[in-house]
């Protein structure tokens, strides 16, 4: 049966407001009416500063977050959603779940249902919560298939899990090596849900690349915030110096010249996903292995996947010598892809330790390698 508009929002605002919110979600159009946003998203985190009700709204070209402390300053923030001509809400809490559609005749069809998390109480057992929203604008251009938005996900829980918690106002990001850029848009439309002006530059080699790119910018309206420069990781010239860097499945030694460029730019954070090692391959062909590890390398597919690891332990090494905390994590389920290794480096400006310096001399030393890194920062 239909009820009173004004009875249904009055129950979507307690639900918003009560404690035990999951979601919630805005969308559509009341008849004859147009929002000022074309979808809202409403749900309770919790930040260093304490709990807060983060509201994300969009309006069609990108997404603003914010996060409201609770009392007045959230119901304030509420009442401006719900005074929005949206045609439906959906409110998830720990125990219900609420429906409300308004009919062409102004009226509410409300419809009411337990909350399957009762049946669920562990958090692993609940629906995945995506970093992007799966209905965000940028899976409409670039395609949005399972494996795709699991990758993306996957990279964008590596990234919020190495920034902190509050970003500074502007962040200035560099994806070097970005190939068709999906990764470099999935981080913007992240790092820009999360409230600060970001700026972003994508690097490649290939022109038709950086046109493509440029024009995918443009589909998604971000043009001014998003652009491309066609040059090679070491040579390009950017429009400002990067806090953040990212180089996904550079090839072998671009890896090396990513992670160059991080250093000497300073940048207070780097992700990196390298691609294969055939540089460190090579050298451990051509020398012995020290004993007794001679069967490391003896058998050719023992030698590539130990020259991964030596690869990523002396790069890991290397940034730990230029002032930079270092952590090596699996980013993404091997079935997705057997490059699922990621580097994750925070800048601390700490000068090596002795003990650092001979840890890693010491595996050079053993190996007898020339690590890429090394060569790159030779002057440092």
């Amino acid at each position: 049966m239909p009820q009173p508009l004004e009875q249904a929002l009055a129950e979507v605002r307690e639900l918003l407001l009560t404690p035990g919110l999951t979601r919630a979600v805005a969308a559509g159009r009341r008849r004859g009416h147009v929002p000022s946003v074309t979808r809202a998203q409403v749900r309770p985190v919790t930040l260093k500063s304490g709990p807060r009700l983060q509201i994300v709204t969009d309006d069609g070209a990108r997404p603003f977050t914010r996060n409201v402390a609770p009392g007045a300053e959230a119901a304030s923030a509420v009442d401006e959603l719900l005074a929005e001509p949206f045609g439906n809400w959906h409110v998830e809490t720990e125990s219900a779940t609420v429906q409300v559609r308004i009919t062409k005749k102004g009226d509410a069809q409300v419809h009411r249902s337990a909350s399957s998390s009762v049946a669920a109480p562990h958090a692993h057992d609940r629906a995945k919560q995506w970093l992007l929203d799966p209905g965000d604008p940028l899976f409409e251009v670039i395609g949005g298939n399972a494996a795709k938005r699991r990758q993306i996900d996957a990279f964008l829980r590596a990234l919020a899990a190495t920034l902190p918690d509050e970003l500074p106002p502007t962040l200035r990001v560099v994806d070097l090596g970005c190939g068709n850029a999906y990764l470099t848009f999935a981080a913007y439309r992240y790092l820009a849900g999360r409230g600060v002006a970001v700026q972003v530059a994508g690097v490649d080699v290939r022109e038709d690349q950086r046109v493509r790119n440029t024009e995918v910018a443009a589909r998604l309206g971000c043009s001014a915030e998003v652009t491309f420069v066609a040059g090679t990781i070491e040579a390009a010239e950017l429009p400002f110096t990067p806090d953040l860097v990212l180089a996904l499945h550079a090839c072998d030694t671009a890896t090396d010249q990513a992670l160059a460029r991080a250093v000497r730019w300073e940048a207070r954070w780097v992700l990196a996903a390298p691609c294969c090692h055939h540089d460190i391959a090579a050298q451990l062909k051509g020398n012995a292995a020290p004993s007794p590890f001679g069967e490391f390398t003896r058998h050719a597919i023992l030698r590539e996947r130990f020259a991964d690891v030596l690869t990523d332990s002396l790069r890991a090494g290397l940034l730990r010598l230029n002032g930079y905390k270092v952590d090596v994590v699996e980013f993404i389920d091997s079935a997705h892809t057997p490059r699922n290794l990621m580097l994750r480096a925070r800048r601390t400006g700490a000068a090596p330790t002795a003990e650092q310096r001979a840890e890693y001399d010491a595996l050079v030393g053993q190996w007898e390698v020339a690590p890429a890194l090394a060569a790159l920062l030779d002057d440092r």
